[in-house]
């Protein structure tokens, strides 16, 4: 045991005073923020200040048309309105687009019996946000113009078109009804399982990496003197799961600082409001852990059969297969959380901890899944250690040629 505790606090204190620690603890953080921040900057103003021609067959369609955008005050458009338009009125205005005297141009057509149509016409064929506002005048333009043609108000009209409000609520286990939000329960389910997905690969690999430098570096031979191998993995998975901890807790106490602040708690109100449960807060280090185990014993087995880093970046897509099919569930998975399968991928032990943080997001699993769940992804890290051990027992000390399938069969007996 003390030997396992040198080697964990070796390469606990080597890891978080070197500067990939501060560069991914603070710099990832930042540059994740910078990229929200450009994209959500960028956005504003997308589409807005258009100066636009709206050409329909009779004034009150053509002026609904021109107040559905200009009520949208992100579009801060400006419209020409022209009733009853000749072809000849039409191929002058085309000439003022082509021209960039307009941005745009809103052809509206209605045959007898059937439902106006829409033609846009600008200078480029990329302007979708345009082209969605158009869209969307027009469809509220019409159908408010059916509406109360079947005699409704102007108010009721406005209202049934704009859409009915529709409230979601959850019934609880203990029978009390909770308003939910879809889209938060979406977003917090996904950036929890990024998060634990994200840090339990790079520790994984974190792991790899560090045998195969020791192992090129024959550092090895010299610690193989007073420790065992099987006390040396221990040691290495301990203290770079230990890293990994601690990088964890300061991302969430930095968070935590960010939510509490006055500016985060005005902007996550309502439908941006996100709720974490004591039960999310207790389970994310535990299947942080069991996920570490599991992917950094196989990577530790992997990496000692490996000569080069270039060598075991061949089995990087094998072990990102489980993440990948993890995500590709999401949607299944947030919309049913009870279906066999997401039951079934929560319950198997590579794709568990992403996908039970999936289910929580929008529904706790039933206790003896959560049991379950870890149960199994015990088992499978007692099973990957011991087959990743007896390869590291042997494969550390191995040089010169890469390691084929019977050798490695032999180096299992061996150890």
């Amino acid at each position: 045991m003390r030997n396992i505790l040198l080697i964990a606090r070796r390469e606990y204190l080597e890891q978080v005073r070197g500067r990939a620690f501060r560069m991914t603890t603070i710099g990832l953080p930042a540059v994740f923020a910078l990229v929200l921040g450009v994209g959500y900057l960028s956005s504003l103003g997308l589409g807005a200040n258009r100066h636009m021609a709206v050409a329909a067959p009779n004034a009150a369609l053509a002026n609904a048309i021109r107040d559905q955008l200009v009520g949208d005050k992100a579009a801060k458009a400006r419209i020409d309105v022209f009733v009853q338009p000749t072809p000849e009125q039409r191929a002058v205005l085309v000439k003022q687009v082509h021209a960039a005297q307009l941005d745009g141009l809103l052809w509206v057509e209605t045959a007898p019996g059937r439902t106006p149509t829409g033609t846009f016409v600008s200078q480029s064929s990329g302007d979708f946000i345009t082209a969605a506002r158009l869209k969307s005048a027009l469809t509220h333009a019409v159908l408010g113009e059916r509406l109360m043609g079947g005699g409704m108000k102007q108010g009721d009209a406005d209202t049934l078109v704009d859409g009915v409000p529709l409230d979601t609520w959850q019934v609880k286990k203990d029978g009390s009804l909770v308003k939910t939000n879809a889209e938060s329960s979406l977003w917090k389910g996904y950036v929890m399982a990024l998060l634990l997905s994200m840090t339990t690969m790079i520790y994984g690999m974190n792991v790899a990496r560090s045998i195969i430098q020791e192992k090129t570096s024959r550092i090895f031979e010299v610690m193989l003197a007073i420790a065992k191998p099987g006390d040396m993995l221990a040691g290495k998975l301990i203290g770079v799961g230990a890293v990994g901890l601690t990088q964890i807790a300061i991302w969430l106490a930095a968070g935590a600082v960010i939510l509490f602040s006055p500016l985060a708690a005005a902007i996550m109100t309502g439908e941006l409001a996100v709720h974490f449960t004591w039960t999310e807060a207790v389970l994310f280090p535990v299947y942080f852990v069991l996920g570490y185990l599991l992917y950094s014993s196989l990577f530790a087995g992997l990496a000692a059969t490996c000569e080069t880093e270039q060598e075991l970046q061949m089995y990087m897509p094998l072990a990102a297969a489980p993440t990948w099919l993890s995500f590709a569930l999401i949607l299944l998975i947030i919309n049913d959380s009870n279906s066999f399968w997401s039951v079934a991928a929560s319950l198997f032990p590579p794709t568990a901890p992403v996908i039970m943080f999936l289910r929580m997001a929008s529904e706790i699993p039933p206790v003896w899944q959560l049991a379950l769940s870890i149960g199994l992804m015990a088992v499978s890290i007692w099973g990957v250690l011991w087959f990743s051990t007896r390869l590291y027992r042997v494969g550390i000390l191995m040089y010169g040629k890469r390691a084929t399938l019977p050798e490695l069969m032999r180096w299992l007996r061996y150890s």
